[in-house]
């Protein structure tokens, strides 16, 4: 029977992209002792040369291909289905190969070469391609997207490509206290968005540290088991958020494109760009794809004192500064924190670090706390209660 070569792959040709396993699969196919030499190299390089079986398996899980992608997405046929099956076999069949070297390779084994140990992989079970296991990935994807989707919920946008964002805030909404009309308004908003309904882009202004980035953290993190992604471009990128819109288009996810701490002069070339992003081009608002920005006021466009030379022009610039924030179709003020507001966050946040501070010296020590770091807002009081948190897990002097 006809020997089947790894070069006959159909759908997963990309997992010999990973050095280890294209080094492995050569030193296998020709008896190429230099080859192995390699790929044993790269292998120890992550303590993985007693687990060829799980290197491949790996490359297999994270790759984006089209078994993953319509897995995903609930479209899969028999073709693809009997294609996957068969590339699996191919990739099982070289890990097993790790088992009965050929003859140069295992000559160099007995002279004292450490050998590659095939290993298993607990997600494919020992038959690669068995209906089970086939069951066992479509539901994987199922659950958590495909290729660089796996694990990542964030991304950047570098040079055409999306880039995940490896470490990520694990905020949560019970973490944000108080404001609770605010994130009520940007989560209803985020519900239409993942559910297939009418949205609005949104815009998130206030004064520093009310918690308008961490509301867009927070639902990201609560809402990416529902398909929902971030890409965070700085404003210097706005030009490219077209180009990032139809990237975007095709891919079955929803995605927000996050805009932090957004704020422009009048005749920046990036106004014309983000107004037609938000309405008004022929690029159309896509069903997958929401913008999501925050700033520090509610007209994005700083006002100059130049601006106020004459009445007419100062209409002008009025209009002109109300035409782009009014594009975003929800707009939520995070207002400043009053003492009333900080003392009550500070509250809550010493309730869950378990603090055991009396109220009334809580409240003395975060007064000056706000004093010394020059005022209020929800950011000063998380800063506050884990620095007296660190201060009882020390059994410190708290030194206001």
């Amino acid at each position: 029977m006809r020997k089947t070569s790894y070069r006959e792959l159909i759908l997963l040709k990309n997992v010999l992209r990973d050095e280890a396993v294209s080094a492995f699969a050569e030193a296998a196919e020709n008896d190429d002792a230099e080859n192995y030499a390699r790929a044993l190299a790269l292998l120890m390089e992550r303590d993985e040369q007693h687990s060829l079986a799980r290197r491949i398996a790996d490359a297999v899980l994270y790759d984006d291909n089209l078994f993953a992608r319509r897995a995903f997405a609930g479209t899969l046929n028999g073709d693809i289905r009997a294609a996957y099956r068969r590339d699996l076999g191919i990739l099982y069949a070289l890990a097993k190969a790790a088992d009965t070297l050929p003859p140069r390779i295992s000559e160099c084994v007995k002279e004292g070469m450490p050998r590659i140990g095939r290993g298993d992989s607990d997600l494919f079970g020992r038959d690669w391609t068995s209906d089970e296991t086939l069951l066992r990935l479509e539901k994987f994807y199922a659950a958590n997207g495909y290729g660089k989707f796996i694990g990542h919920k964030a991304f950047t946008f570098e040079n055409g490509a999306l880039v995940p964002v490896k470490n990520t805030s694990d905020i949560s909404l019970s973490d944000l206290k108080d404001y609770e009309d605010e994130k009520r308004a940007v989560e209803d908003n985020i519900v239409n968005f993942v559910e297939g309904l009418p949205y609005s882009n949104m815009l998130l202004y206030g004064d520093k540290g009310t918690g308008k980035s961490s509301t867009i953290h927070a639902m990201l993190n609560k809402y990416a088991e529902r398909g929902l992604r971030a890409v965070e471009i700085p404003k210097e990128q706005i030009r490219e958020i077209n180009a990032l819109k139809e990237t975007l288009a095709s891919l079955p996810f929803k995605f927000m494109i996050f805009i932090d701490d957004l704020s422009l002069e009048e005749h920046d070339e990036k106004v014309a760009s983000l107004k037609a992003s938000l309405e008004g081009s022929m690029n159309e608002k896509s069903a997958n794809v929401m913008i999501a920005a925050t700033s520090n006021r509610r007209h994005i466009l700083k006002e100059n004192f130049s601006d106020r030379d004459n009445s007419v022009h100062a209409s002008d610039t009025m209009a002109e500064q109300l035409s782009l924030s009014d594009r975003f179709g929800l707009t939520v003020l995070f207002s400043s924190t009053g003492k009333a507001e900080y003392l009550s966050i500070v509250r809550q946040l010493a309730k869950d670090r378990d603090i055991g501070t009396a109220d009334e010296e809580l409240c003395s020590l975060a007064e000056r706390w706000a004093l010394s770091k020059g005022g209020r807002s929800p950011r000063r009081a998380k800063q506050f209660v884990d620095y007296l948190y660190a201060c009882k897990m020390k059994n410190s002097e708290v030194l206001i």
